[in-house]
């Protein structure tokens, strides 16, 4: 539910607002009686939205704007006036207002202000977001048989609303399919909000998660929404969830239970409709025996689970990472673009990638880039560790079996050929050996490889 807050200091006048927004909108009205008190109220309260006079004693609707620039509480504003003194109003745009309105309007106009103002609110800090989004070179790149396998999986679940558990070792792209799960689910017109549980300290866990009051501790001067409630309609993704605290992981069962939280410091019960993706590269089943995790969390987030393979396993998919990964580097380093040269791919390809997978590449190919002046990075910029590193088969932790082994090392062949052959396709299927073109295409189309 909107919530939103009306300044004004003459009381018949907000207090019919109020009233009115109550009755059209169905939103939840707060009031205050000038600029000190709403400064107050938008401290202790999660506001969505406040429609301000200008022209109050004490404090005023500039100063208040000013006050709140200076907190940062980002809360959308609309100015009403009676004057009629658009000069004035002009200026509270300047400070930050959203938009301003005359008291006259009909109160259907003004709720369908409020409306467009909390959109854009939500819209800007989604664009926010995705500018941080933006800014990370890995994707969820690849069309081997593992991640057709996983693509497909992600497909099935992603309209499901149960929570989902996304296991894989580090690097591997678990916050990625968090988000594919959430753009095929939920959709990108809902909020995603990713909280990793190893980054928190143990005393601010719950805050973060389920918000707080204000007064709640020491240092929670203002009323703060957590993950949940801002999540809500849409997707929280909890990384690194084997990390929670035992106190938070109770709470945490409470909510995927019941679909209601309370804000630490508070009594009043908020419902929340969001979906949770958890994710872990520990083995929970292992964390249960050791009782550092719930059981009955375990089974209550494992209900449906989406496991990434490692780089390894996919040693196919390295040609079109270390293209992407290249094509993005590049842009964000601000150079001219560059290109890998087939047998440094094939060095790559060759690489174990343990350490931290697809993370471990990235890292690589920006150090290859930096090492390269001109616009093709070949083999001499493989740093020396991985030109000396042997292939090895997929580890005792990941078995696989003798006909998925196969395909991938067919695929593996097959990639490689087009890579040296700059994916000239009659050139690649003499090389192998293969009747003709339509040979290469068929087994290209068996195994996902597109032709660039």
């Amino acid at each position: 539910m909107i919530t939103v807050l009306v300044v004004d200091d003459v009381a018949p006048m907000r207090e019919q607002y109020a009233y009115d927004l109550r009755r059209l909108g169905e939103f939840e009205s707060l009031t205050a009686d000038g600029g000190q008190a709403a400064l107050d109220l938008l401290l202790e309260e999660a506001v969505d939205c406040v429609i301000l006079d200008l022209e109050m004693p004490g404090m005023d609707g500039f100063d208040l704007l000013r006050a709140m620039s200076e907190r940062e509480l980002r809360v959308p504003v609309i100015v009403y006036t009676g004057t009629g003194n658009y000069e004035r109003c002009v200026q509270a745009v300047r400070l930050g207002a959203y938009a301003f309105i005359d008291k006259a309007e009909s109160m259907e106009k003004v709720v369908h202000e409020i409306q467009n103002a909390v959109e854009r609110g939500r819209l800007e800090g989604e664009v926010a977001a995705l500018r941080a989004q933006l800014l990370d070179t890995s994707s969820l790149i690849g069309t081997s048989g593992p991640m057709r396998d996983l693509k497909a999986a992600m497909a099935r679940l992603a309209p499901i609303p149960s929570p989902i558990l996304v296991v894989g070792e580090s690097g591997t792209g678990k916050e990625l399919v968090a988000r594919e799960l959430h753009r095929l689910g939920p959709g990108e017109r809902r909020p995603f909000i990713a909280v990793n549980c190893a980054a928190l300290p143990e005393n601010l866990i719950e805050s973060e998660l389920f918000g707080h009051e204000r007064g709640a501790f020491t240092g929670a001067h203002q009323t703060r929404r957590g993950a949940f409630e801002l999540a809500r309609e849409g997707t929280l993704f909890l990384d690194e969830i084997a990390e929670m605290p035992a106190a938070a992981q109770a709470k945490l069962l409470r909510v995927l239970e019941e679909r209601e939280i309370v804000r630490l410091g508070g009594s009043r019960t908020i419902v929340v409709d969001t979906r949770v993706v958890a994710a872990t590269n520990r083995d929970l089943e292992q964390e249960v025996e050791a009782k550092r995790f719930r059981q009955d969390l375990l089974f209550r987030l494992n209900v449906h689970t989406l496991s990434v393979p490692p780089l390894r396993d996919r040693r196919s998919d390295v040609p079109d990472l270390v293209a992407h990964l290249t094509h993005r580097l590049c842009a964000r380093l601000g150079i001219r673009p560059k290109t890998v040269e087939a047998e440094a791919v094939a060095l790559l390809m060759a690489h174990d990638w343990r350490r931290n997978n697809v993370r471990e590449l990235r890292n690589v190919v920006e150090r290859m880039i930096i090492a390269t002046d001109g616009d093709r990075i070949g083999v001499a910029a493989v740093p020396p560790d991985l030109q000396t590193t042997a292939r090895v088969l997929p580890s005792a932790e990941q078995p696989r079996t003798f006909q998925e082994r196969k395909a991938e090392a067919e695929r593996q062949i097959v990639v490689a050929a087009l890579e040296r052959n700059d994916w000239h396709i009659t050139n690649t299927a003499k090389e192998l050996g293969l009747a003709d073109h339509a040979s290469l295409l068929k087994i290209m189309r068996r195994h996902g490889i597109t032709s660039r």
